[in-house]
């Protein structure tokens, strides 16, 4: 199973606005995404509530796992959003 570690680019973390960017990239995907904190617990990435809950915060190194057919562009594509930077004004 593909995975993919990435550091969290937002400054306020995976909250509000980066996680539902995040929430809808996971899920435009055709095959389950899957986010963890480092050597946390995965939960699936299409759920809002489960994002919010990891405590993600900005510098967080976060690890994605995806499995299937386009596994590994699932992950490039939701990793991308994570580590932008979506703090407004910046």
């Amino acid at each position: 199973m593909p995975e993919r570690s990435v550091i969290v680019g937002s400054s306020v973390g995976l909250h509000a606005r980066p996680a539902a960017l995040l929430v809808q990239a996971a899920a435009s995907q055709q095959v389950p995404v899957s986010i963890a904190k480092k050597d946390g617990d995965f939960v699936d990435a299409r759920s809002i509530l489960m994002v919010i809950g990891l405590d993600a915060r900005g510098g967080d190194e976060i690890v994605l796992r995806a499995d299937g057919d386009g596994a590994d562009s699932a992950l490039e594509a939701v990793a991308a959003v994570i580590a932008e930077n979506h703090d407004s004004g910046k």
